[in-house]
């Protein structure tokens, strides 16, 4: 009977995956795959990225390299020697010996421990007991706010809704609290005593006499007088030029925020986030506006995450909670 089941799920599965590849097929959108989970309240979306380019500035030559001579005269310094006056020595102090206070807890009566017992405590709980199993289906859609692109064609989206379980409430008797034994404690008496003991010993502390110098100036000669070939370096003028860096296209499936968690506290919390990274969201309002959307783009560019839509990969980098 258990595989007869079996088989039938399978069957179901296969007939609901051939038709969302035919909803797509009659769509006319450019992929036929599934998102890779059917999970509850998962959403996830491909968006269309455009072509991205960038200026680049190359050098190109104006006037080839060349060579002249140049002479050099000879270069001299004054330089300073040190020399020992008087040797370095030692001298000898003694420094005497430091005593401190210090006090003692004396014990005058030690601590009492009296035992007593408390009973156990019983409480009331209840517990859900599955009337009928929850179940789920998948739910394309065409538009959603986390897509950044206004045109509704770029972006897919394709989400796992549940239809909830039902449940019925029963009531039993649990141990809140089991009996246990407490101490009352009186605790010890004590006082304090005061005395002397030594804080430093006494030392003999070694300080050195440092050496005595003097010091002697002379004029030598660092380099001699030379001739040297000095090279003119060829000069080169700017031009610049547009090269591809990216193709554009349709992402993979990226897991989103489904519409109805994309709320604007959410989005609120997106933007302060931005903002103290050092993107310019725009105003914190709680609306996925254009500034909030290029600063969106452009955090997800330079962390390397999936780009248009506020997926919870973007979040998790964000610090914000999903």
């Amino acid at each position: 009977m258990r595989n007869h089941l079996n088989q039938f799920k399978l069957i179901l599965s296969l007939v609901f995956s051939f038709t969302l590849v035919f909803v797509n097929a009659q769509d006319g959108t450019p992929f036929g795959d599934l998102p890779p989970t059917s999970e509850y309240g998962k959403c996830y979306a491909k968006c269309k990225i455009p072509d991205v380019y960038e200026t680049v500035t190359v050098q190109k030559l104006k006037k080839e390299a060349s060579t002249k001579l140049i002479k050099v005269p000879a270069v001299y310094e004054t330089v300073t020697e040190t020399m020992l006056a008087k040797e370095a020595g030692t001298k000898y102090k003694t420094i005497p010996a430091t005593y401190r206070t210090v006090s003692e807890q004396v014990m005058v009566h030690p601590e009492k421990v009296k035992i007593r017992t408390i009973p156990a405590r019983y409480s009331t709980e209840s517990k859900q007991v599955l009337v009928t199993p929850a179940r789920g289906q998948w739910v394309r859609k065409k538009k959603s706010p986390n897509c950044f692109s206004q045109n509704p064609d770029d972006c897919y989206v394709a989400c796992y809704e549940e239809v909830p379980a039902v449940y019925r409430t029963e009531k039993y008797q649990v141990l809140a609290e089991p009996a246990r034994q407490e101490q009352d404690v009186t605790p010890a008496v004590y006082k304090t005593v005061t005395k002397q003991v030594i804080d430093q010993p006494a030392r003999v502390e070694e300080i050195p006499i440092p050496a005595e110098y003097k010091t002697i100036s002379k004029k030598v000669l660092v380099s001699p007088e030379s001739t040297n070939q000095e090279t003119i370096p060829a000069q080169f003028t700017d031009v610049t030029e547009k090269r591809l860096v990216s193709k554009g296209g349709f992402t993979v499936w990226t897991e989103i925020l489904c519409a109805e968690r994309t709320t604007s506290s959410k989005v609120l919390s997106v933007q302060r986030a931005l903002a103290g990274m050092g993107y310019n969201p725009g105003p914190s309002d709680g609306v996925m506006g254009m500034k909030t959307q290029t600063a969106l783009k452009q955090f997800q560019t330079d962390k390397g995450l999936p780009i248009g839509n506020l997926n919870l990969e973007t979040l998790k980098a964000l610090g914000v909670s999903q």
